[in-house]
C-alpha cells in the first residue's frame, strides 16, 4: 500500500437510464404545423399523449479493484462501452462513484476529450493560462514553462488566435502539452491523441515516456495494441463494466483480441459491420466466415499449417466484375498483407442474385498470436466499393509446428519464414596445417 500511488476499491459507478415508449417518439416542429395548431406546445415534442417513461439503473463499472504503483504505465483496454472513459474520469475527480472508493496520493493531470478545459472565444496564449489553473497550476509556473508548452505544441503562429479557429488536432496538441508540462505526479490520457498526426503522436509518446521514466505515473486508454505495448508494462482489461484481466501487458492484450473474435470455427457476421452500399442497394453481404481447417474447433491453426477460409455471401443482384481483397492484421496493427483475387491473373468474379461461397487459401509463415481478419470487394471497371467489412474475426496462431518441431518464438517478428543455410569456403580460402 505504502507505493501505490493510485488504489481502487471495488468501485462502482451507475447511471439512471431513461427509455420512451414508441408511442412517445419525438416530432420535428414541422410535423406538428401540418396537423394543426391545436395542443401545440404539448404536442411540439411527443405524439399520442405523454411519453411513457421507464428508468433503470446502468452500472458503467461494477466491483472494480486493483493498486497502481508510483511510476508505472498503465494501459487500459476494452471494447467500446466497457467503462474504460468512465474509469478515467472517476479518478480525474470528473464524476463521483456510486460505490468503492478512490485513492490517489498526488496531483492529476488528465486530457480526456478535445478541448476540455478550452474557451472557445479566448486565444491559444489564454487558454494556456486558463487550461492550466483549472488543472493546478500557479500563475508562475504557467509563466515558466510557457515557452516550452508552445513550442511543444507547434502553435507558436495561432497563438493569438482564437481556439474556436483551431482544428482538432490543434486543439488536442496545445490540450497535450499544457496536461504534459504541469509535471503531474499522475498522468490521465484518454484516446484523444488518435486525433493528431502520426509525428505528433510519437511525439507525445516519447513524452509519455519521459514522463514515466521521471518516476511518474502515467494511465492510458487506446485501442491502438502496439501503442499500448510500446507504453505500458501493465494492462487493465474492462469488458462490461468489470475488471476482466490487471497484469502482464502482452496477456492483457492477447486476451483482449480474443475477446474480439470467435469461439468457435464459424463466425456470423453482425448486421451492423461495415456493409457498403451501392446507389442505396447493399449489393453484396457477408454473412459468415469459418475456418475450414480449425484447431479444437475455435479459429485457430498451428504455424506453418495452411490458413483455408470460407466466406459466405449473398447478392441481392446480378454484379459483374467483382474483385475480392483480404487484408490480415497482427496485434499491433500492423498490415501483414493484402491479397485481391485477381493478384495471380484470374478473372474478376461475375456474381448473380443468390448465395455464394468463397474460398481462400494462405501460407502461414506468422509467429504465435492473434491477427484480425477483414474482406471487401470492389468492381474492376468502376473502381466502386460494394462492401467491405473490417475486423471480420480473428485468427490464432498457435505456437506449434505443423510437423511437431520445436518452435522458436522471436520477439518482435510478425513473420518466422523458413531458410536453408548452407556454408563453404571459398575458393581462395587458407587451409590449415595440423
Amino acid at each position: 500500500m505504502s507505493n501505490s500511488i493510485i488504489s481502487i476499491e471495488n468501485l462502482g459507478k451507475k447511471y439512471r437510464v431513461t427509455h420512451l415508449s414508441d408511442r412517445s417518439r419525438y416530432r420535428s416542429l414541422r410535423d406538428v404545423i401540418a396537423n394543426g395548431s391545436k395542443g401545440l406546445v404539448r404536442r411540439m415534442f411527443t405524439r399520442g399523449g405523454p411519453p411513457r417513461r421507464t428508468v433503470e439503473d446502468f452500472w458503467a463499472l461494477r466491483d472494480v479493484s486493483f493498486e497502481i504503483k508510483q511510476g508505472e504505465s498503465i494501459g487500459i483496454v476494452g471494447r467500446n462501452g466497457a467503462g474504460k472513459s468512465t474509469l478515467l474520469k472517476v479518478l480525474s475527480r470528473i464524476t463521483e462513484p456510486t460505490e468503492g472508493r478512490v485513492r490517489l496520493r498526488g496531483r492529476v493531470a488528465s486530457l480526456l476529450e478535445v478541448g476540455t478545459g478550452f474557451h472557445p472565444e479566448l486565444t491559444g496564449r489564454e487558454n494556456v493560462f486558463l487550461n492550466g489553473a483549472i488543472l493546478g497550476m500557479s500563475k508562475v509556473e504557467i509563466r515558466r514553462k510557457f515557452d516550452e508548452i508552445v513550442t511543444f505544441a507547434e502553435v507558436e503562429k495561432f497563438l493569438d488566435t482564437p481556439v474556436k479557429h483551431y482544428s482538432s488536432g490543434m486543439y488536442v496538441r496545445l490540450a497535450f502539452s499544457v496536461a504534459a508540462h504541469m509535471e503531474p505526479e499522475i498522468l490521465v490520457v484518454d484516446e484523444v491523441l488518435a486525433v493528431g498526426d502520426s509525428a505528433f503522436q510519437k511525439k507525445c509518446l516519447g513524452k509519455m515516456d519521459n514522463i514515466s521514466g521521471q518516476g511518474r505515473t502515467v494511465l492510458f486508454v487506446s485501442h491502438n495494441m502496439a501503442v499500448v505495448q510500446r507504453l505500458c508494462s501493465k494492462t487493465a482489461v474492462l469488458s462490461g463494466g468489470r475488471l476482466a484481466y490487471y497484469g502482464d501487458t502482452e496477456q492483457a492484450v492477447q486476451l483482449y483480441l480474443s475477446s474480439m473474435g470467435a469461439s468457435s470455427s464459424s463466425v456470423d457476421i453482425a448486421e451492423s459491420q461495415h456493409h457498403s452500399t451501392y446507389n442505396g442497394v447493399r449489393v453484396i453481404q457477408l454473412t459468415n466466415m469459418t475456418l475450414a481447417n480449425a484447431r479444437n474447433n475455435d479459429f485457430s491453426v498451428r504455424w506453418r499449417e495452411p490458413i483455408h477460409l470460407r466466406f459466405t455471401l449473398r447478392t441481392n443482384e446480378q454484379r459483374n466484375n467483382v474483385v475480392f481483397g483480404l487484408n490480415l492484421t497482427s496485434a499491433e496493427g500492423v498490415c501483414l498483407f493484402a491479397v485481391h483475387s485477381t493478384d495471380l491473373g484470374e478473372a474478376p468474379h461475375d456474381l448473380a442474385p443468390g448465395e455464394h461461397v468463397l474460398d481462400v487459401h494462405l501460407d502461414n509463415p506468422f509467429v504465435a498470436g492473434t491477427y484480425t481478419i477483414s474482406l471487401g470487394a470492389h468492381s474492376a471497371i468502376s473502381r466502386d466499393i460494394l462492401f467491405l467489412v473490417l475486423e471480420a474475426g480473428t485468427l490464432e496462431v498457435l505456437d506449434v509446428s505443423v510437423d511437431e518441431r520445436p518452435y522458436h518464438h522471436k520477439k518482435g517478428v510478425l513473420i518466422n519464414a523458413e531458410a536453408a543455410w548452407h556454408i563453404q569456403e571459398s575458393a581462395g580460402a587458407l587451409i590449415s596445417q595440423g
